[in-house]
């Protein structure tokens, strides 16, 4: 990264900040005050036989997202950065999805896809159900946390943002599925909430078309945050690392 380049500092603690090359400038943050987020990697999301490739989404391309999510959560766990799992879904009754009086009930397409096809109640999205459960690749280590949410959003109706506050955490690194839908969601949350958002683009995968990922990128990087890559945000962790190792 050229001495040049515009860099946004967040903190004042920038001694041990990490400088990450991103789009639309670099970022630096401190890893004691950032959190590593990965949206809904549930066999919902990511398996053939879950819920998005049951309601007719592409599910094929996942597995190249779930080794680079691999690779950041190692390297981030490595650095000291707080590791946070969400889970979308509702008990098994579905009466955290809301009944008719609530959007989320007409346009959420897991509950669509039950309702056209009966057999499938109470399989898609229910807690302790195959379909809610991690990807077998992916599974938290005893430190992280794993946060249930009901909407898009992982700020809505969870305690994601008292648990980041009182962790002084201001950064948030978003890693999963679907970019379109709660990382963006969740991103822009944040945002309006005053937490620094950064997307690794390689480690998240749409719902929907390609274009669905472009517009989801486009509108992050101009509007609400930053955009970065696995190996550029592995790269930048371990020369932060060296840095250390040789003032210590």
């Amino acid at each position: 990264m050229s001495s040049k380049e515009t860099v946004i500092c967040t903190t004042a603690s920038s001694k041990n900040n990490v400088k990450l090359a991103a789009r639309p400038e670099a970022i630096a943050f401190p890893p004691e005050q950032t959190a590593l987020i990965v949206v809904d990697m549930q066999n919902a999301y990511a398996t053939t036989g879950g819920y998005l490739d049951l309601a007719g989404f592409d599910v094929s391309a996942t597995r190249p997202v779930i080794d680079k999510i691999n690779l950041a959560v190692k390297a981030a766990r490595e650095a000291g950065i707080q590791i946070i799992w969400f889970q979308n879904g509702w008990d098994s009754q579905y009466v955290e999805a809301g009944g008719p009086g609530s959007p989320n009930w007409h346009k959420s397409n897991a509950l669509k896809t039950m309702r056209t096809r009966p057999e499938l109640e109470g399989k898609l999205l229910a807690k302790g159900g195959w379909d809610y459960d991690l990807v077998d690749q992916l599974q938290p280590q005893p430190g992280d946390i794993v946060l249930p949410k009901p909407r898009y959003s992982g700020f809505f109706n969870t305690p994601l943002d008292s648990m980041l506050r009182s962790r002084g955490i201001r950064h948030l690194v978003f890693t999963g599925i679907a970019t379109n839908v709660c990382v963006e969601s969740t991103l822009r949350d944040g945002f309006f909430l005053e937490y620094f958002g950064i997307v690794l683009e390689d480690a998240t995968y749409q719902a929907g078309p390609p274009f669905a990922q472009q517009a989801a990128i486009f509108n992050i990087e101009t509007f609400f945050g930053w955009v970065s890559d696995v190996s550029t945000f592995c790269s930048a962790l371990q020369a932060e690392s060296a840095t250390l190792q040789q003032t210590a």
